[in-house]
């Protein structure tokens, strides 16, 4: 077989803050790259493979593919551009020798920016700047060339880094150029780009040496560690030690090494270093493990993961509607799902629960879980998910800390005022507001615990026009109390059928969450109460008949819509005191105890508590 030399090899990542057309891009780039046939019919964004990805539009798991193009090799990685996903970003950074960074030609550098050039110019990754939609109504490319520079020079780039050439490009068109008078033909200025300003894969001596940086599943062969080739070669049928990150040596036999090309996983049986492989023979692979020939060789340095802020709690779900429309129930299925999760996912965290029926999940938002219970939704499961909560420390002095987010929010000046009220009800201090054509950038620092929902009710305060970014800023003094929900719920307190002729005058004391016909049962949230209580509430009650006619005709029952929950709306939207009930057909909201006699003696436990305190 004939040897690549390392100098045809790229490996280059793609970074950008979520819609600024990574996907897009990377499209255009196997079109012209000669990935597909002239007469081939290929989706939009062929990157994005999970469903979750195409029905949200968003990249969650990073993917690599390669492009061939006039003899080179270019090995891409799609990586999320969603601040929760944010080691998807760090984990494949020690795959790649180089980052295009792309960037909006109207919005410029936005928060998810900021964070991941900070990771790749930490690893002293060569950067390629692409200004995006250059041809979009209202694009200010020069400007945004200057704020990308001046984003250079806070994340303290290098000089080199800090010289990086900069483009302009359309993905949605198919064209790139190094100056915008230039002619919009083609992507091959980018091509030429990233050979001229993306270094070739460094080939350190020795023997082979790897390092896992993402996990695949195959039927046949099961899992497969896939990394870049830091020295040496790697054959079917050589013997390799597999070393933990902890340490420990396995030996075991290659029985399959992949490559890459295009959107094909094909068997090379062969990989050298520079090259992007998968490898497969390993019982159990983790992401972050170093495989070698050598038994004695030193344990790659895999880079450090920035830990989470939020965990939410997991549990069998123990209601009355259990087990009709999931397969995988149980504690024992719950538990080897979840730690299935924890092996490709290396942010998430589990602990188990005493009782052995409930888990707690550590994440970086609540989206990254959200994600995982839809997945999980879809695989057959039932799961009831608890509202986020953050993960607490102490400093020296004992003073409890909690974690702070810097956000972004534009926002038309008309709803800045109910904007800004909202922001100071969560304890939001703003740092920065910058007026703009058609609207105002307001810069603020909050707490993680008031921003949980924020999204929502921007959406809803400005009709769906706020914008928001947000990113992890610190760990900063505990500020007590924070109000996120201004209303109560109405809890059934019956077990049945909802009854329309019930649901009619419900609606009058509030918005109403289900539709006649649902199955509910005793504890379970059937509305919202303008009021900031507990209403109970009978929803399956029927008119009751006599033999007696009515004087008058009854009257015709209009219903208005109910309140739709998406996943993610639902977990914000709870209290501590509630869970979501999530099968595979229904999401339902219902109170973590049921019984409601039970509930008001915990409360009068509580509030004694209180009074003795």
């Amino acid at each position: 077989m004939q040897e690549k030399q390392a100098d045809n090899i790229r490996n280059v990542a793609i970074i950008a803050h979520v819609d600024h057309g990574k996907t897009t891009l990377v499209d255009q780039l196997l079109r012209q790259g000669g990935a597909f046939r002239a007469n081939q019919q290929v989706d939009e964004r062929v990157m994005d493979s999970m469903d979750l990805e195409k029905e949200k539009g968003i990249t969650i798991k990073a993917k690599n593919t390669s492009v061939h193009w006039e003899g080179h090799i270019i090995n891409i990685v799609d990586t999320p551009g969603h601040a929760d996903f944010g080691a998807e970003v760090e984990r494949v950074m020690k795959m790649v020798d180089g980052v295009l960074l792309l960037v909006d030609a109207l919005d410029g550098p936005q928060a998810q920016t900021r964070f991941v050039l900070s990771k790749a110019l930490a690893n002293g990754l060569h950067p390629v700047v692409v200004i995006n939609k250059a041809d979009r109504e209202h694009a200010r490319p020069e400007w945004v060339h200057d704020k990308v520079l001046e984003l250079f020079l806070e994340l303290e780039a290098t000089e080199e880094q800090f010289n990086a050439p900069f483009l302009y490009a359309s993905a949605k068109e198919g064209w790139a150029c190094n100056k915008l008078s230039d002619p919009h033909e083609s992507l091959i200025p980018l091509f030429e780009a990233i050979m001229k300003y993306i270094p070739a894969p460094r080939i350190e001596e020795g023997s082979f040496r790897m390092l896992a940086s993402n996990i695949e599943w195959n039927d046949f062969v099961g899992r497969i560690a896939v990394g870049k080739i830091l020295s040496g070669s790697v054959s079917i049928g050589d013997i390799v030690y597999r070393i933990g990150r902890d340490g420990t040596r396995q030996r075991s036999k290659i029985s399959k090494v992949f490559g890459y090309s295009a959107l094909q996983t094909l068997e090379s049986g062969y990989g050298e270093a520079g090259d992007i492989v998968g490898i497969s023979g390993f019982d159990e692979v983790d992401i972050g493990e170093t495989f070698a020939t050598d038994p004695d060789a030193e344990p790659v340095h895999f880079i450090d993961i920035d830990p989470p802020t939020i965990e939410m709690e997991f549990a069998v779900n123990d209601g009355p509607l259990a087990g009709r429309e999931g397969k995988l129930v149980t504690s024992r299925q719950i538990r080897e799902r979840l730690t299935r999760e924890m092996k490709t996912n290396i942010s998430l965290r589990m602990k188990e629960g005493p009782e052995g029926t409930r888990f707690t999940i550590t994440a970086r938002g609540a989206m990254q879980i959200a994600i995982l219970v839809e997945q999980m939704r879809r695989e057959g499961y039932e799961v009831l998910v608890s509202r986020p909560t953050v993960i607490y420390k102490e400093d020296a002095e004992g003073r409890r800390l909690e974690p702070y987010e810097r956000i972004w929010v534009d926002v038309d000046a008309e709803n800045l005022g109910a904007v800004l009220e909202a922001l100071a009800r969560r304890k939001a201090r703003i740092e920065d507001m910058r007026h703009y054509t058609g609207g105002v950038n307001v810069e603020a620092v909050a707490p993680t615990r008031g921003l949980i929902g924020f999204e929502f009710d921007l959406a809803n305060q400005t009709s769906g026009r706020g914008v928001m970014s947000r990113l992890f800023d610190s760990y900063g003094p505990y500020v007590g109390d924070v109000c996120t929900r201004q209303t109560g719920v109405l809890v059934s307190m019956e077990n049945g059928q909802i009854n329309a002729y019930a649901l009619d005058s419900l609606q009058d004391r509030g918005r109403i969450f289900v539709s006649p016909g649902d199955d509910v049962y005793a504890g379970m949230l059937v509305g919202e109460n303008p009021r900031k209580m507990e209403m109970p509430v009978n929803p399956t009650k029927a008119k009751q008949m006599t033999n007696v006619r009515a004087s008058g005709r009854d009257k015709n029952i209009m219903l208005a819509p109910p309140l739709i929950f998406s996943l993610e709306r639902a977990i914000e939207y709870i209290e501590p005191d509630e869970y979501v009930e999530a099968t595979p057909k229904t999401l339902r909201l219902r109170k973590r105890i049921l019984d409601a006699n039970e509930r008001r003696r915990l409360e009068k436990k509580m509030e004694l508590a209180e009074v003795d305190a």
